[in-house]
């Protein structure tokens, strides 16, 4: 068996994550037992979701126990198997792991076809990203042709995702970035009809002056103040879904909460919440749906790939301080 390559949770982080954080071992692949199936990992996926896995404590999973492998979604090809599901020379993706080998008992992987495009789409726009904003929107958003659509960190895979499937829908779709250039990739590749650079315009002002009918879902992957400030802009019966909250995961005091939440009463509106993992039965329809909208135009996505295992720790903090521009991917 050959030598697999991991990358650990040495320590808690306190605030934003630091490479020391993260330790680096090796060690020989165990053999496979009855029901094992041993996957070569190609492509490990950078999510905002990691920094959460990294805190002590059961959310809706647990965390990482310290010493094991850094759990990420990943994509890879079944070298040898004794699983009677899955065979040498299929791909699969799951929580595979930031390692170069995976053992798996088969639970919670999903065979790929890669001959009808990208293997990083997987993990992408056809994969857990793109399933959080279709679910997210389609299901728990539910919105209709003429709506304004509000999408906070929109220039994610994400948001990008959220905002498309919008457009789809017939609806306006304005999104938040922070920089000029995110903000012109929005409008200019990905459809919106408006991007507001949080850095340097104000939200409120600029939402006020081209949303006046107001915002009638609101689909946040960032919380604190552009959450605050979309609740005082919500259209009677508006739908807010809480999908993340960037601008908290490395807080090290409490996070921040609403302070405008009693607007949700005014407008007669709800506050949900979306965990992809509700839906895993249901992805084979939302990637069916995806994968048309890819294939007729109506839909595309932007990758940032980088290299190497060994580059996990600091690749991963791009995804905190706005250095990443598209989905964040790293090729092992």
């Amino acid at each position: 068996m050959p030598q697999n390559t991991q990358i650990t949770l040495a320590t808690r982080p306190q605030g934003m994550p630091k490479t020391t954080d993260f330790g680096l071992q090796k060690n020989d692949v165990p053999a496979l037992t009855d029901g094992q199936v041993l996957i070569e990992v190609e492509i490990v996926s950078l999510d905002p979701a990691i920094r959460g896995w990294m805190n002590a404590g059961t959310t809706y999973i647990p965390g990482i126990e310290i010493g094991a492998v850094i759990r990420a979604f990943a994509a890879g090809k079944v070298l040898a198997s004794r699983h009677s599901n899955y065979a040498s020379g299929e791909y699969v993706t799951g929580l595979l792991g930031a390692q170069k080998y995976a053992i798996s008992d088969g639970q919670g992987l999903t065979k790929v076809d890669v001959s009808a495009g990208s293997l990083s789409y997987h993990l992408g726009i056809l994969g857990m990203p793109g399933m959080t904003a279709y679910f997210g929107l389609l299901e728990k958003a539910k919105p209709a042709a003429g709506e304004t659509v509000f999408v906070s960190g929109a220039a994610g895979i994400v948001g990008t995702t959220v905002g498309q499937i919008a457009k789809i829908k017939g609806c306006k779709v304005v999104g938040t970035a922070g920089s000029d250039e995110k903000c012109r990739f929005l409008t200019e590749k990905m459809g919106f009809d408006l991007a507001i650079n949080y850095k340097t315009q104000d939200i409120d002002a600029v939402l006020k002056a081209q949303c006046p009918g107001k915002i009638n879902v609101f689909f946040d992957n960032v919380g604190g103040d552009q959450l605050d400030i979309a609740l005082n802009n919500l259209a009677l019966g508006a739908r807010v879904v809480i999908c993340g909250a960037i601008s908290q995961y490395n807080n090290t005091s409490a996070l921040q909460g609403p302070k405008n939440y009693m607007k949700i009463v005014t407008a007669r509106g709800i506050i949900t919440g979306i965990i992809v993992f509700d839906y895993l039965e249901h992805y084979p329809r939302a990637v069916a749906d995806i994968g048309g909208w890819l294939d007729a135009g109506l839909i595309t996505t932007q990758e940032d790939f980088y290299d190497g295992l060994e580059n996990f720790p600091q690749t991963l903090l791009k995804l905190y301080n706005g250095d990443n521009f598209g989905k964040l991917l790293l090729r092992i």
